[in-house]
Order: structure tokens, then sequence, then C-alpha cells
């Protein structure tokens, strides 16, 4: 079976030049957690160099504490700041005629948006009323999913290959230990087994479904380049 990888981009990673080749989708920061236009218009030019879709990677007004930390804004303001950064990637896009392909929101925005159903109605809403040829990115059994079908969204659910999981299907905090898989090889048999398998061996040891159309490498990881060449070689890939 073959599988999209994605990767957060234009984050000031040293390795996106490296990661690039090995991925099918970018994920680029907008400028609120990490980045900026510079950087917006140098990782859209990467992508186009190597074929990868083009995905907007909005978060949280937050560079202090890269997009991490939990903030509670009204739904207006919410929906007002994904548009700011919709709008600020997709007008470099346009001037490069390259075509916007999916949404993929950043670290503490994405995880409440998975737990939150209200929060996530609002954010498939933005995304729709802005460009509803979009795809949603979303954690794998989440509200963000089951929210953005819910209004005809078309959805990717997203599985990681760097991080555990807890057994209700959720990301084990960062704040936890043993949330970051440190093995390359462990990565990649987390992978397979997801895509596969349909399931997940959870930290604590128990095998829970999980619906994998899209895997996640963080470009920050130790390893995220030999992660991606691993995958890239078994043909893990769309």
């Amino acid at each position: 079976m073959h599988i999209d990888i994605n990767c957060d981009m234009g984050e000031g990673m040293a390795n996106d030049e490296v990661l690039m080749p090995h991925i099918t989708s970018a994920n680029i920061a907008c400028g609120y957690h990490a980045g900026g236009e510079a950087l917006i218009r140098k990782t859209i030019d990467l992508a186009l160099r190597h074929s990868v879709y083009i995905g907007v990677h909005p978060s949280f007004r937050d560079k202090v504490n890269f997009g991490r930390r939990e903030m509670d804004i009204p739904p207006e303001e919410l929906y007002a700041l994904l548009i700011q950064q919709f709008v600020k990637v997709d007008l470099v896009a346009r001037e490069k005629k390259a075509i916007l392909h999916h949404v993929k929101l950043h670290g503490a925005l994405y995880n409440m948006a998975a737990r939150d159903r209200n929060m996530a109605r609002v954010i498939a809403t933005a995304v729709k009323d802005f460009n509803d040829d979009l795809i949603l990115y979303g954690l794998s059994g989440s509200y963000l999913i089951t929210e953005a079908q819910a209004i005809g969204l078309s959805t990717a659910s997203e599985v990681f290959a760097d991080r555990t999981y807890q057994d209700d299907g959720s990301l084990t905090p960062r704040s936890q230990p043993g949330a970051l898989i440190e093995d390359p090889a462990r990565s990649v048999e987390q992978v397979q087994q997801m895509v596969n398998e349909g399931c997940v061996t959870t930290l604590s040891g128990r095998r829970i479904p999980i619906t994998a159309q899209t895997v996640c490498i963080h470009s920050d990881g130790r390893h995220a380049v030999e992660i991606a060449k691993a995958l890239c070689s078994l043909g893990v890939m769309s």
C-alpha cells in the first residue's frame, strides 16, 4: 500500500533541502510559530522543484513557544487567525503559479482541534470557506476529521512516524516520557504496522485500530532524514 509522507517545512530547520526529495507533501509554516515570507518563498520553490504537494501549516501566534502552548481564543478570532495564514501562503503560491493542496495544523492548535469538536468545526469551516478544494490533514480518528467530513471537506487521516500513541488514539504529550520515538528502525516498524495492519501499538502495549492516509515526519527530529529515506526506499509513498 502506498501512502503520502508529509513533513513540516519552512520552520528554519537546516534539513529541508535534504528532506524534500523523500516526501510527497510539505506543510509550510506561515510565520506565526516559525518562518516568515522569505522562508515561505524558498520552501515553495523547493517543493515545486521536487514536485511535492504544497500545504499551509497554520498555528497560534506564538513564536516564543514554537506554537506548542495551548491558547483559549474566541471562535471568531480563531477563524480570522487561520484565514490570515492561508492568505499569506496563497499569495506567494499564486505568484509562483503553484496550487495549494492541503492544510495541516501545527502544535497546540492541532492537538486541541483533535479533541475539541467545536474548535474542529470552526477550523474546518475556515478551510472550506477559503478554498473548498483543500484537503484537511488531521489526527486519525479525531474530531478534526469527523467535523470536516460532516461539512463536505476532503480529509486525510494522519499518523505519526516519530511519536507514540496513548490508548485513546491521542499522541503521547511531549512533556511525558516516551513521547518521541528515537530509534529510526522502530519508527519504520510503526509506520508499516499502521499502513499494512490498520492498527498501532500504544505506549502501554495495546493494539488499537487506526486509519493511515498520510504519515507525518517532523523536520526537527534528530532522525527525520533517516526515517524519510527509509520509508521512501520501502515504497511507502503515493
